[in-house]
């Protein structure tokens, strides 16, 4: 049998779509081909049919009327609200929260802004706070690379609706058991620790590895300083859109 060689391994890793599998199996191997070409729109364009599939299987088989329950029984204010206000203003408050969802078949244009923010975040910190060397493409594909375990994340949960293993009542903020948050929902724990338990998933874990591993790689920096830098943001947005909103909810 004749074997593959050098340039031909590399063809088949600089391959988009190939590389998607090669970041799950030797990410740093994926990551030097995003250092030469970044190819960034291929995992966005996997995540946003995934997302769309997600999107579909929230407003059929999960259900606007359960997930606006969801939404109302986890904010104390909003139950307090909905309790004071006339059939009418309750019905308004409702059907805007029925709306929100319904904005979900918009998720990949949000993602694509998240995208193309975080990596500019990402990009100042390496470069400017570390010293690094990498350009505004090169972080884009390690953006929308490192995060396809959230794809990963969102296939499940689309899964354990099908086969009801998800949370039940459904929990769009926690709907399936990856953290030790989901297990202490209905406990009597401050809501604030629960969201904080909540935000150390198993995928959020991976996400961050997957993302200082390529930070590290197109920015020619040590992987502890490009650990520090994912850590120091993924602590910001905890605090800002999980704890937070938790205490005042």
């Amino acid at each position: 049998m004749t074997e593959l060689s050098p340039a031909a391994d590399e063809v088949s890793v600089s391959n988009p779509f190939a590389r998607i599998v090669t970041v799950m199996t030797a990410p740093s191997k994926a990551f030097a081909d995003v250092k030469k070409s970044s190819g960034w729109w291929a995992p966005f364009v996997v995540a946003s049919v995934v997302g769309l599939i997600y999107a579909y299987v929230l407003l059929h088989a999960v259900g606007l009327p359960t997930l606006v329950d969801q939404v109302i029984h986890n904010s104390p204010s909003m139950e307090q609200r909905i309790a004071s206000a006339t059939p009418e203003d309750a019905a308004k408050i409702r059907h805007q929260i029925e709306f929100n969802f319904k904005l979900s078949y918009i998720a990949p244009v949000i993602s694509l802004v998240a995208g193309l923010a975080c990596a500019g975040i990402f990009l100042a910190s390496a470069n400017f706070g570390a010293g690094g060397k990498s350009t505004y493409g090169q972080m884009l594909g390690v953006w929308f690379y490192g995060t396809l375990p959230i794809t990963v994340y969102t296939l499940l949960v689309i899964a354990g609706i099908y086969a009801g293993v998800a949370s039940d009542p459904f929990n769009i903020n926690n709907a399936i058991g990856t953290n030790p948050g989901f297990y202490l929902t209905d406990s009597e724990l401050p809501k604030t620790l629960v969201a904080l338990l909540s935000a150390i998933d198993i995928f959020s874990i991976w996400t961050a590895a997957l993302l200082a591993i390529g930070i590290s790689t197109v920015a020619g920096i040590k992987r502890g300083v490009a650990w520090a830098i994912v850590l120091g943001w993924w602590l910001i947005y905890v605090l800002l859109l999980k704890v937070t909103p938790a205490a005042f909810g």
